[in-house]
């Protein structure tokens, strides 16, 4: 391979690494998971692999993939596997990406067919590089979805769309997705360091414009926490979160993926995560999800299951 190919492939394909290096603590107990073994977990593998397909749960190193994949639940990551973001939390290759794929939307929708889903996540890396941020492939992603597996429900895991017109949200939108899903992923205080790239109240606003744009749509958004944010800033988050009419919110504890990576200021206890829950719920969440190994979409269906009837109930539906 040339040099000049070889710098090429480097642009394109960077190492996953953001600050100086920093010691990884060691686990505590209830964060701890067993490696992935079992046959349903080969079966999952293997229908990514066939259909050429990328994944956040490895991209990102998921600490839930074996239970999830075992279950045939795995959450797509389209638009490739090189992110144009360098958020120091995340795990998933910086660089120059390559072009979208116009097959991947079909080859999406025949893997949630063949694993038979209910309900699918579909996430991507951000595209800066791209006039709607990816927006118009995301779409077809879904529809391609909704062609292939009308009865399955779609909930969508997007980019912030900072560097592009409005009509980017409104194309996602209109595709209708059951779940729109957007990250603020920690408090604003931190953004500097953790989320450089990225503006909190943009992305605030971007899920208050969902219901603007489609009151019925739900919406979703998460934080991870041992970051280094305080029990006070968790709440101001929380009730911005619900200032934008948010319907679910998930709480997790951040795990730094390399030592090239943000570090853990510590690790929450399962009974803080217990006293964020009531608090979310008393603020007006109708779903919450917040335990130590929770992520955006993991139990991502049975959780839709739960919100759709807190919903009909608060509408006294039921």
């Amino acid at each position: 391979m040339s040099e000049r190919n070889l710098k090429d492939r480097a642009e394109r394909h960077p190492e996953k690494a953001h600050k100086p290096d920093t010691p990884i603590l060691r686990k505590p107990d209830w964060i701890r998971v067993k490696a992935p073994t079992s046959q349903g977990y080969r079966d999952t593998r293997k229908i990514m692999r066939d259909n050429n397909l990328v994944t956040v749960c490895e991209e990102a190193g998921c600490p839930n993939v074996g239970e999830c994949w075992s279950q045939g639940h795995a959450t797509m990551m389209i638009m490739g596997e090189i992110c144009t973001r360098g958020c120091t939390f995340c795990n998933i290759a910086t660089g120059r990406p390559d072009s979208l794929d116009v097959f991947e939307p079909g080859r999406v929708a025949v893997a949630v067919e063949k694993l038979g889903l209910n309900h699918v996540v579909i996430t991507s890396v951000d595209r800066d590089d791209l006039e709607d941020g990816g927006a118009e492939h995301i779409a077809q992603t879904i529809r391609a979805v909704r062609r292939k597996s009308p009865a399955t429900t779609i909930e969508v895991l997007t980019p912030d769309f900072l560097k592009c017109p409005d009509s980017a949200l409104e194309t996602v939108v209109e595709a209708r997705p059951d779940v729109f899903n957007h990250n603020l992923e920690t408090v604003p205080g931190l953004y500097p360091e953790v989320r450089p790239g990225a503006r909190y109240f943009h992305s605030l606003r971007l899920l208050q414009r969902v219901k603007e744009l489609d009151a019925s749509m739900f919406t979703k958004s998460g934080i991870m926490v041992g970051l280094g944010e305080d029990k006070q800033a968790v709440h101001q988050v929380m009730d911005d979160m619900r200032a934008a009419d948010i319907d679910f919110l998930t709480i997790g504890q951040y795990l730094q993926p390399t030592p090239k990576h943000h570090a853990v200021h510590r690790f929450v206890t399962p009974e803080e995560f217990a006293g964020y829950e009531k608090a979310a719920y008393g603020k007006g969440f109708l779903m919450v999800s917040a335990t130590p190994l929770t992520r955006s979409s993991y139990h991502a269906g049975d959780d839709f299951a739960r919100l759709r009837a807190a919903r009909q109930a608060k509408l006294g539906l039921n």
